[in-house]
């Protein structure tokens, strides 16, 4: 049985649910993937990427139990998939989403199965402007997955992202990011070099064909002020599921890093503004 599509006009083009015969959902925006979920199952995540972000997170986090109440920003909504896995993984976490589209933010709300505040939070906002706005150690994990089509904002890739980012973590804080990079790397490149440049201790997760770039895919960047070491366990759940992963520590990570990236002078608005600060319940 083929899925079902719905198409939703929303503030930066079109979305498409598919309603996939086992009863799970995928959203696409403006024909991109953009996230599955499955209603009533939290923990089951489809996209690889996904999975590996929340092995690395609760790895390097005991699951959450090195901070007394988890703070989550998730920069990039989508279907809220993350926020969702953590709200459950985590009981007693509390998880902002910071998407740019308030359209897209009310039909995560109701369509996806959200829950709600304080568990997940949808703050309608510029991810870059709200990042410059976090107030210093208010936060324990940062998660970027924010695309325009199938490219990530360059103002979320510079050296003055990452320093604003570094000063909202707290110290045993975890910045995680997903890049799409071409085979030649160059995303990825310029990103670890640029935190390379914030913060004392990087890594990388990925399959191995991504890793020795020949295709376009998935790379997952990770920064911390404290070492990054893969435990067994982690090294076990990377290599789980359909696409096996592999972790590369920091001097593998620095051997990567090509050239950094700074803001532009100005940065120039987005194609599609909101009125930052927003919420939804």
């Amino acid at each position: 049985m083929a899925a079902q599509s719905e198409l939703f006009e929303i503030d930066t083009g079109v979305a498409e649910v598919l309603h996939e015969p086992d009863g799970s959902m995928v959203l696409l925006v403006n024909g991109v993937p953009s996230s599955h979920i499955v209603p009533g199952d939290p923990t089951r995540l489809d996209f690889e990427y996904m999975r590996w972000i929340a092995a690395v997170v609760d790895s390097f986090s005991s699951a959450g139990q090195i901070w007394a109440a988890p703070r989550l920003t998730h920069l990039g909504g989508g279907a809220c998939t993350l926020a969702r896995y953590f709200a459950h993984a985590w009981p007693g976490s509390r998880n902002t989403v910071v998407e740019i589209d308030s359209e897209l933010a009310l039909m995560a709300r109701s369509l996806f199965d959200v829950p709600r505040a304080p568990a997940v939070k949808i703050r309608v906002g510029d991810a870059r402007e709200e990042a410059d706005g976090f107030k210093p150690a208010t936060r324990d994990v940062i998660i970027r997955d924010v695309f325009t089509s199938a490219t990530t904002p360059r103002d979320l890739t510079t050296v003055e992202f990452y320093a604003a980012a570094r000063a909202s973590l707290s110290e045993d804080g975890l910045y995680i990011a997903n890049c799409g990079s071409h085979a030649d790397l160059k995303e990825a490149k310029e990103e670890l070099a640029g935190m390379n440049e914030v913060w004392p201790h990087i890594a990388v997760v990925a399959d191995p064909p991504m890793l020795k770039g020949r295709r376009y895919g998935n790379i997952v960047l990770i920064a911390a002020n404290q070492p990054l070491t893969a435990s067994a366990d982690l090294t076990r759940n990377l290599l789980r599921g359909a696409v096996p992963a592999q972790f590369k520590d920091g001097q593998w990570a620095r051997r990567l890093a090509t050239t950094l990236r700074h803001d532009h002078p100005a940065r120039p608005d987005r194609d599609h503004p909101v009125d930052a600060g927003q919420e939804t319940p």
